[in-house]
């Protein structure tokens, strides 16, 4: 369970004093998080997400809230962070950074189809552009040069199968060219179970705590990873099609991307079989996150090393 800091409905109602959302009725603790505790706070003005931030410092995480808000206020379907009284983003519950964020209607989905890839393609176009004009920049926390070191740290740890596979990555992620791929800010993590949707439309995107500046086409690899996957990790021509054509149609994407598209898409696999390694073999004491499985992404990154015919007709489809 995600509530790592429970809280009393005194100290609840404490903490809604600093904001003008009514008087409180019920909360419960959220169980899907997995780094922070999460609580639906129902007022008599609305419903709300408490969250009280397990990991982050207050400097990341007022980044991350104007990030939300600058979307927010793009007309984007974002959950956008509730001000206190005083104007103030985060404030403070428990002795732990807090906000209180919009809750949003909509499910999850256990499997994306057509539609909803396409919509997902769509939006993440939208964000990119909204983002040129959000002034801050942030550095990512799992960027290609953390890639590259974590790879060859964790080479030893590993077992002989394993080995090869990070070793040829290793060597291909080398020759990655970035430096001339469109950037901005990212989502960084928009999975499945980041965003909501009502039949096939997104009604909301949630989790910005990897937000960061980097190269747009590494988000889009981290998205069709997940939204366009079917058995063991290879990818379905379709769902790829549907979602890079709908980012396409917002976003042009250009040759320099094309170039580069394979080798993203093994960057994006890579930086989650990473995280889930360290995570694994590395554990830290005390550490509140949940630990996932590596091998779903291990089977992503050999995937792709292996499409790409796949990989360059989809994208001729698709541009």
């Amino acid at each position: 369970m995600s509530v790592f800091t429970p809280i009393t409905t005194q100290e609840l109602q404490a903490f809604l004093g600093h904001y003008a959302v009514g008087a409180l009725q019920d909360f419960v603790g959220i169980e899907a998080g997995v780094e922070n505790s999460n609580f639906f706070v129902n007022t008599s003005t609305g419903r709300y997400v408490l969250t009280l931030f397990e990991q982050h410092s207050p400097s990341e995480l007022s980044y991350f809230l104007q990030v939300m808000q600058h979307m927010a206020r793009a007309n984007l379907p974002i959950a956008a962070p509730i001000p206190t009284q005083a104007g103030s983003l985060l404030s403070e519950c428990k002795g732990k950074p807090a906000a209180l964020i919009m809750c949003l209607a909509g499910e999850n989905l256990l499997t994306a189809n057509l539609q909803q890839c396409a919509a997902m393609g769509e939006l993440l176009a939208k964000i990119h552009l909204a983002g040129q004009s959000f002034a801050l920049k942030r550095a990512p926390d799992r960027g290609h040069h953390w890639r590259l070191q974590t790879a060859q740290r964790l080479l030893p740890l590993v077992d002989a199968e394993d080995r090869v596979l990070l070793s040829t990555s290793l060597e291909r992620q080398q020759t990655l060219q970035l430096s001339d791929l469109p950037q901005g800010l990212i989502h960084a993590d928009l999975f499945r179970d980041n965003t909501l949707f009502i039949h096939d439309q997104i009604s909301g995107v949630l989790d910005w705590y990897y937000a960061c500046h980097d190269c747009w086409l590494y988000d889009l690899a981290i998205v069709v990873n997940d939204w366009c996957c079917v058995h063991e990790g290879a990818l379905d021509p379709e769902r790829l099609v549907s979602c890079l054509s709908a980012y396409q149609r917002i976003r042009p994407l250009t040759l320099l991307e094309a170039a580069q598209w394979q080798l993203m898409l093994e960057a994006a696999a890579l930086r989650f079989w990473l995280s889930r390694l360290v995570a694994k073999l590395e554990p830290r004491v005390g550490s509140l996150v949940l630990q996932k499985d590596p091998l779903e992404f291990r089977e992503k990154l050999a995937q792709r090393q292996t499409e790409t015919a796949l990989i360059r007709a989809c994208w001729q489809a698709a541009v």
